[in-house]
């Protein structure tokens, strides 16, 4: 058997035992780390597993018999996806590590396996994120704030993590991807579906380019309980957490407390005192749960503590090799749509032999692409 086969029987393993039971599963977990993922399958498969590891059998009870290994990785790969597993140098162990180490209950642990979707690396986004969340109803003025803050972090090369709800999620995510930045939405289902229905177009561009993140397996619906699951993985790949609007009771206010019991920064945006929408980050802040956040500056400085928020701590900006009059160049060119060199050397207030270097060179790099004559982004 040659080293490709074993590799693909070991990823058939891998995404056998991310459906074989509700994740996360923590007998499952025990097992693969006594005996390794083929070894687990096999025994799950067979009934049959190690003398302490009984647990394993009755949890995967249910599912034991059907295997959809193939039928899984070949849906993923065919909607632009792959199972990242701890075989892989992108699976994100070190926020993911806070979910073994704490002291949480039955859904608190480690996802056996990640499906992702999208061109970036999961381990960069992951520890190089801020959630944004909040109400599926928002107001104007939440949406306002979360889009004022996704656009200012995605400017500042910070990750902007989310559900991928409607409300203050679907803002944040279309506000980062506007801006040119980066975004990922963890999700409660499976890569190949859309959910909501109505945020198709947004997930497929976040998957276009960001990251869609799940721990659950191609075809699984979305579910309550899985997105109460799913917080604590949007909590624990980020570098800090804001909630923008919450109401007494909600999804967001579940994230907020996966981050104080994973020791994530929490911070909470106020609103007007007659809204129901920010009664839930009022009373964050009021019981010194949550630090009072206003603007990009201050949400950096809660996930940068040690840069006082004057710097982020995302990645390196693509553009920090450029000169100056390349920069501005870069930066008169719009998020989105293509223009002419005209229309670039009226708004960066350079003349067009000095924006046309600068274009070539840019070019060049990758910085810029130039179809039929007119120059976008890449």
């Amino acid at each position: 058997m040659t080293a490709g086969e074993v590799g693909d029987d070991r990823r058939r393993a891998w995404a056998y035992l991310s459906r074989v039971a509700e994740s996360p599963c923590s007998a499952v977990e025990l097992l693969v780390d006594a005996v390794g993922p083929e070894e687990a399958a096999a025994a799950i498969r067979a009934r049959s597993v190690p003398t302490g590891h009984e647990q394993a059998l009755a949890v995967t009870t249910a599912r034991a018999a059907t295997d959809t290994s193939a039928a899984d990785l070949d849906v993923a790969d065919r909607v632009g996806g792959r199972l990242v597993t701890r075989d892989d140098d992108e699976w994100p162990g070190w926020p993911l590590m806070v979910l073994a180490q704490s002291d949480t209950a039955a859904r608190g642990g480690e996802p056996l396996a990640l499906w992702v979707r999208g061109p970036r690396r999961v381990d960069e986004m992951a520890t190089t994120g801020v959630a944004l969340v909040g109400s599926r109803a928002a107001s104007g003025y939440g949406e306002q704030v979360a889009s004022n803050l996704a656009s200012g972090l995605a400017l500042e090369n910070w990750t902007v993590t989310s559900g991928g709800a409607y409300g203050i999620d679907g803002v944040a995510h279309r506000a980062a991807l506007a801006a040119g930045g980066a975004t990922m939405a963890v999700m409660a289902c499976g890569i190949d579906r859309d959910y909501p229905a109505g945020h198709a177009r947004l997930l497929a561009e976040i998957a276009e380019h960001g990251l869609i993140v799940t721990e659950y397996p191609p075809g699984t619906t979305a579910a309550k309980h899985r997105f109460l699951t799913r917080n604590r993985l949007v909590a624990a790949m980020s570098d800090a957490v804001v909630v923008v609007e919450a109401g007494r009771r909600s999804g967001a206010a579940n994230t907020a407390a996966w981050a104080r019991k994973l020791g994530r920064p929490l911070g909470a945006v106020p609103g007007p005192v007659t809204s129901a929408t920010s009664v839930g980050c009022h009373r964050m802040i009021a019981d010194d749960l949550a630090v009072l956040v206003t603007d990009t500056r201050s949400v950096i400085a809660l996930a940068a503590p040690d840069g006082g928020g004057d710097i982020g701590r995302g990645r390196t900006r693509t553009t920090d090799s450029l000169t100056a009059e390349q920069k501005r160049v870069h930066d008169a060119l719009p998020g989105r749509g293509s223009v002419t060199i005209e229309e670039i050397a009226f708004s960066a207030g350079l003349d067009i032999p000095t924006v046309r270097t600068a274009l070539a060179c840019m070019d060049v790099s990758g910085h810029v692409a130039c179809v039929d004559g007119m120059w976008r982004l890449p």
